[in-house]
């Protein structure tokens, strides 16, 4: 009978503990980051009456016969499942979403506590602390390398009130972009200015014309043998009187002009009248031979070809060439007679000529070479005369200082071999007219253009001053092989200059170059860094490396047949600043903004993890601690190791369930009363057992 009461008893003592916990539950439903526990009810020892037995022969086993003793509360359960993630308006507010906890300590990091309540701030003193006042346990930027290493020990974590980044010297350009390798370009510049005095500078950048372009931006893709037909003055000869004053039969195998068969019968009427028919048969043919005849001398009866070589592409159209089996008597020329002023101008990919006789053609690489011989062809013809190409690209003949007037005349150039380049003559086509001696007696050509993009970006010195640098790629090389070469200049505003720099512009430095392969993949870049000199008192000299692209890849500098154009340009200086403001990412890693419009991280959150969560012990003020059943906390990073992520501006809240907390409160009632009424059924079993001894 009284084990009854006993049991009784035993089931109250468990269903209040089950009571004590569950009304802790609910009252941390607010609790940021609580986690609600549940009471495991078990059995007491029972009394054995009868131990079991087997069965025996004919006669079956039996089973034991226990009596309960009652119940206890053998362990409580803390249920680590994921709280709901709530809003927030305050940017150190942070939440875990998956397993972890934070880290915090009250004593330097010598002991550690354990927490899913996010809610930090940062004291007076910088401390980023909870609502116990414990520092949160992390990694700090290193003051040296400028970075938080989340491989070293975890300490507080602090970030000193107004806290200010020093300025940061450049030390990397980054440079994506496309450089057009097409043959229409957008963007161009002049060639450079040549005015043929020896040991001058500007006479050192002749460009090869076969990379250069027209005044549209059209590429004159100057092939070996292209180029033009150029003459100063017209091509004239004079013939001798005619005597003969008989009928003249002219066949075709008698008589060519500019290898064109000249046919005609004269009336023999007398020689100005065979003159005359002799020119007039000549002149039929001018549209083929470039030769216009006509008639003088004091009787009439001599023929003067002229020829301004104006027309047609080839050899036959330019100059006059007299081929002829008949006597002078009757044409006044001997078989052979030439006069020749207008002469080929070839391109050649390898090598042109520096230096060519006066007059006599000859093959160009470059605007210099081709300045030059147009020079001496226009000096043979005009002493005084001068031949420049101007700052604006433009080819100028200048007879202001000549003696004689000109007759200029610029054509496209064929032959057998040769296709016409229309593209270089049309460029120099404004050259050609009549040129008088005297002020003023100048003719220009169009601009001749050389590839070019142009990008530019600020760079920081170590006392954070600002520094401009341009970066002008100009076109300088190309094969249908290898590819192409962009020559890249360097300019800096002064008193900045750059190591290396030829005074007096020792803040331009020319000289480096960008070789692609025939995919447009950069394949080279020499030099690949340059040397600064501010010229402030900051540190001098300072370098800055030129990071334009993986080779052999195109993750930068790019030569496709596409418009030239920058599509991203950065560095890594930066002036100082003030902290302006704090943001939590999903790593923990808590980023400042600065003044100078500079971000980066100051200090990552640490986060633990446990093999037994349930195995934490309960510090209060929402703080756990491990026990030798939790195991030891495995520390790093968010996101990693099996840690969940950080949420900023978010808070957990509680995973108490209130459904679920009073509906369990009704099971506890009820078990509780329950186990009241055994009690008191046990008292009247027992009032009624004393009562029979009355």
């Amino acid at each position: 009978m009284l084990k009854s009461l006993f049991s009784g008893v035993s089931g109250l003592q468990s269903h209040q503990i089950a009571m004590d916990v569950e009304s802790n539950n609910i009252a941390n439903v607010n609790t940021i980051g609580f986690k609600y526990s549940r009471a495991n009810f078990s059995d007491l020892l029972a009394q054995t009456n009868q131990i079991a037995t087997a069965p025996q022969g004919q006669l079956g086993g039996r089973n034991a016969v226990q009596i309960g003793l009652g119940a206890t509360v053998n362990s409580i359960t803390r249920i680590h499942t994921q709280g709901s993630i709530q809003n927030t308006d305050k940017n150190t507010d942070v939440a875990i979403q998956g397993d972890g906890f934070f880290v915090v300590s009250s004593d330097g990091g010598n002991s550690y506590k354990y927490t899913r309540s996010g809610d930090f701030k940062f004291d007076a003193d910088g401390n980023f602390v909870d609502n116990n006042g414990f520092i949160a346990q992390g990694w700090v930027r290193d003051e040296i390398t400028n970075l938080v290493d989340n491989t070293a020990p975890t300490q507080n974590i602090v970030i000193a009130p107004g806290l200010t980044t020093p300025a940061n010297a450049t030390e990397n350009i980054t440079l994506k972009a496309n450089l057009n390798s097409g043959s229409i370009v957008n963007q161009f510049s002049p060639t450079f200015a040549l005015n043929g005095v020896n040991g001058d500078p500007d006479d050192i950048q002749a460009e090869d014309m076969g990379v250069l372009f027209d005044a549209t931006g059209q590429a004159f893709n100057l092939q070996t043998g292209q180029g033009i037909w150029a003459s100063f003055e017209d091509s004239t000869l004079t013939g001798a009187a005619i005597t003969n004053a008989g009928v003249i039969s002219i066949t075709g195998t008698q008589l060519t002009i500019n290898n064109e068969p000249i046919i005609v019968t004269t009336s023999g009427v007398s020689t100005s009248q065979n003159a005359r028919e002799i020119a007039d048969a000549i002149n039929s043919k001018t549209s083929t031979t470039g030769v216009v005849a006509a008639i003088t001398g004091a009787g009439n009866d001599q023929i003067i070809l002229t020829n301004n070589n104006r027309t047609g592409t080839t050899v036959d159209s330019k100059n006059i060439l007299v081929n002829t089996t008949l006597p002078i008597a009757d044409i006044g020329f001997a078989n052979g007679d030439t006069h020749v002023t207008a002469y080929q101008y070839t391109y050649d990919p390898v090598a042109g000529n520096a230096n060519i006789p006066a007059g006599t053609g000859g093959s160009f690489n470059s605007t210099e070479e081709l300045r030059n011989m147009l020079d001496q062809a226009a000096l043979s013809v005009s002493a005084g005369s001068d031949v420049t190409i101007g700052a604006d690209g433009k080819i100028n003949i200048d007879n202001s200082s000549g003696a004689t007037a000109m007759n200029i005349s610029i054509t496209d150039l064929s032959s057998a071999t040769v296709n016409e380049n229309i593209f270089l003559a049309r460029n120099l086509q404004s050259l050609q007219g009549s040129l008088g001696t005297g002020v003023g007696q100048i003719r220009r050509s169009q601009p001749i253009n050389a590839a070019t993009h142009t990008s530019s970006l600020d760079i920081f010195d170590s006392l954070g001053s600002k520094h401009t640098i341009t970066i002008d790629f100009r076109k300088t090389d190309q094969t249908t092989a290898t590819g192409s070469i962009w020559e890249y200049t360097l300019t800096v505003p002064q008193p900045a200059s750059f190591v290396g720099a030829t005074a007096p512009d020792t803040n331009v430095l020319t000289g480096g170059n960008v070789t692609f392969d025939s995919n447009g993949a950069i394949v080279g870049i020499n030099p690949g860094s340059f040397d600064l000199i501010p010229g402030n008192g900051s540190s001098s000299p300072q370098t800055v490396d030129l990071d334009f692209g993986t080779l052999n890849s195109y993750d930068g500098l790019t030569s496709f047949d596409s418009p030239s154009a920058t599509s991203g340009l950065s560095q890594d200086g930066f002036t100082g600043g003030d902290l302006l403001g704090i943001r939590i990412d999903q790593s923990g890693t808590l980023i400042g903004s600065f003044s100078n419009g500079r971000s980066f991280g100051l200090a990552q959150i640490a986060m633990a993890k446990f093999v037994n969560n349930e195995g934490l012990a309960s510090d209060g003020g929402n703080v756990y601690l491990q026990s030798a059943n939790s195991g030891d906390p495995i520390i790093g990073t968010a996101a990693t190791g099996g840690r969940g992520f950080i949420q900023s501006s978010a808070l957990e809240a509680s995973n108490v369930d209130l459904s679920r907390s009073l509906t369990q409160l009704i099971i506890i009632q009820r078990g509780y009363q329950a186990n009241g009424k055994t009690i008191t059924t046990s008292d009247n079993l027992l009032e009624t057992l004393i009562g029979l001894k009355r």
